[in-house]
């Protein structure tokens, strides 16, 4: 799958769905958040993406254009990549049940779609990637979206 389109309609369509999947107590493959955290924190991601959530750039500048060549590629996100915004331990979940997160996250996606439908000129800022476009925003989300599933071993 290369193209945004086909990016853009995974994140709307199918992703939620693959999560519906798994199993709440799934382990994961790596890392500390269980199935629950790791959808909630998908929703904090995708309030960044559409810029209901701003946040301060934290990479250096001269960084930038590496981490968008970065973003820009097929390379996929490490596992265990280091979040410095996130705390050693993750938050305790905020929604009573998967279902439930599954249904915020589902919102957020329908939400920043629905922003970057009014303004196909919206940019808003990642804190590691800088300011992106839309097509930026959804290869981020679509990139960070496989990595967690990857993680609960929902893809390979």
């Amino acid at each position: 799958m290369t193209n945004i389109q086909e990016k853009a309609n995974f994140l709307r369509n199918e992703y939620t769905q693959l999560l519906s999947l798994l199993n709440a107590e799934a382990t994961p493959v790596w890392g500390k958040m269980n199935v629950q955290q790791m959808i909630e924190h998908m929703s904090d991601y995708v309030r960044i993406a559409s810029g209901k959530t701003k946040m301060e750039i934290v990479t250096e500048a001269e960084k930038i254009p590496r981490m968008q060549g970065f973003l820009a590629s097929d390379k996929l996100f490490p596992e265990n990549t280091p979040n410095s915004l996130m705390p050693d331990l993750p938050p305790p979940v905020r929604n009573a049940t998967k279902p439930e997160a599954i249904a915020e996250l589902q919102t957020e996606i329908n939400h920043f779609f629905h922003v970057h439908e009014a303004d196909n000129e919206k940019a808003t800022p990642n804190p590691f990637f800088g300011v992106l476009n839309y097509d930026q925003q959804v290869q981020l989300l679509y990139k960070h979206s496989t990595h967690h599933l990857r993680q609960f071993g929902a893809m390979v």
